[in-house]
């Protein structure tokens, strides 16, 4: 957030003198209120080093600067620790507002930054000063635990110590369980080798008994006598009960396949280009509507412009071959192929920001564990009784919203005793979705 500091590339730059919006840019928050995803729904404090003002500014930095800065590390800007000392908060404010304002000024701090970072500037922030004040308090707070950590104190010894009795008990849960394996293994090999050894007398005895003179013809038949096993499978009902099986199974399999028709859970194609959410959204933690804009705001979820991509990449892995493929799309003016993987079939209507922006569902909820994913799936079954049983299970939040007051007096009149979800609110209805 705080670039040149580091660059987010041209296309912010052409995109801000064209008079748009910026690619990820930060949402108007002082004057839209905080969205699911933009502040983790966080209220900035007043400023200062407070508690409150501290949890402020770790949710706004962690959704609008962290994509681009760390505090104590490096990314694609520079770390941001101790800015506050190194700059007043009246600088820090109009910088993060408009930093091209401040470098037009000729400011000499703002201009030597500026060509530090190969003259790229950072997007405009609509942030107010006491959320940009929070965010320089959650700073000078990291800027702290750095220190302390660096110098080994109490604060890395509690942690060392606590790291030490997790380490502990998780080093015996794991001795116990490789015990346990290892018995298995052993009572394993002690009854096979008991069962040879019984094979092993059981010839002997019979070798020592055919040796003997004194055998009659009965004792010699018995001795001689092999089972004849082909009477198993010649029998009726093994035969009968094998017929059975064999024709229960291909009815089972036909059915499940019949059922599967049209469903694509598990489907995960091979995109044009190898992006991983597991090191962008899982190991960067960018979150989800940076690049996936409309996710709140519309009824589909967005692919990400190239634009967006060039945000980190006009300055990361610049000479990748993956990212290369970014390049020639920008240059040939010519959308990126991406192969789209979770599909509703058209007679269903779903708006996505309904459950993202109003009903607050976590993406993980329907997408699965995505910051876990090297190659993206479908990860949910997406069938008409997956989203019923969600609709009626799932509870609605009606606190503080006076569009649900009367329903939930109703509802708690005819039966208080379960919750309000979203099928009380007629979410199981057929013109909810089919119309």
């Amino acid at each position: 957030m705080f670039l040149t500091f580091a660059g987010l590339g041209n296309a912010v730059a052409q995109q801000q003198s064209s008079g748009t919006a910026p690619v990820g840019s930060a949402p108007g928050v002082s004057k839209d209120g905080v969205t699911p995803g933009a502040t983790a729904g966080a209220n900035p404090a007043t400023g200062g080093g407070d508690a409150a003002a501290i949890s402020a500014g770790d949710a706004l930095f962690k959704n609008n600067c962290a994509q681009c800065h760390a505090v104590n590390d490096v990314v694609v800007g520079p770390a941001l620790k101790d800015i506050s000392k190194r700059r007043p908060i009246s600088w820090i404010i109009p910088w993060v507002k408009n930093s091209s304002k401040v470098v037009a000024s000729g400011d000499e701090y703002a201009v030597k930054l500026f060509n530090q970072y190969q003259k790229q500037q950072m997007p405009s922030f609509q942030l107010s000063d006491t959320e940009i004040t929070s965010i320089v308090a959650y700073i000078d707070s990291e800027s702290g635990k750095g220190a302390m950590a660096a110098t080994g104190g109490v604060t890395q010894g509690n942690a060392a110590q606590a790291d030490g009795q997790e380490g502990a008990a998780a080093s015996d849960a794991s001795g116990a369980g490789q015990y346990v394996n290892v018995l298995l293994i052993v009572l394993v090999v002690v009854l096979i080798v008991l069962v040879v050894t019984l094979v092993i007398i059981a010839n002997i005895m019979k070798d020592v008994l055919r040796g003997r003179k004194d055998l009659d013809g009965r004792d010699v038949e018995l001795l001689d006598q092999r089972y004849d096993y082909s009477k198993i499978y010649k029998s009726n009902a093994v035969r009968g009960l094998a017929l059975t099986v064999f024709v229960l199974a291909i009815l089972y399999e036909s059915v499940q396949a019949a059922m599967g028709v049209g469903l694509t859970q598990g489907y995960q194609p091979t995109q044009p280009i190898a992006f991983s959410h597991k090191l962008h959204a899982g190991t960067n933690q960018i979150n989800c509507a940076y690049c996936h804009t409309s996710v709140y705001k519309s009824k589909s979820a967005n692919i990400p412009s190239a634009n967006i991509c060039m945000n980190c990449h006009s300055q990361i892995k610049t000479e990748s071959p993956e990212i290369r493929k970014i390049y020639r799309a920008i240059e040939k003016k010519q959308p990126i192929q991406w192969v789209r993987i979770h599909n509703l079939p058209d007679l269903a209507y779903f708006n996505h920001s309904q459950h993202t922006q109003v009903g607050g569902i976590e993406c993980q909820t329907c997408h699965g564990p995505i910051q876990n994913m090297e190659v993206v799936y479908q990860y949910s079954a997406l069938t008409m009784g997956w989203c019923i049983n969600c609709h009626r299970e799932t509870p609605l939040n009606t606190k503080g919203n006076g569009y649900y007051n009367n329903l939930v007096k109703l509802h708690d009149k005819a039966n208080s005793a379960a919750p309000f979800t979203v099928s009380s609110n007629g979410g199981t209805e057929c013109s909810k979705c089919h119309y």
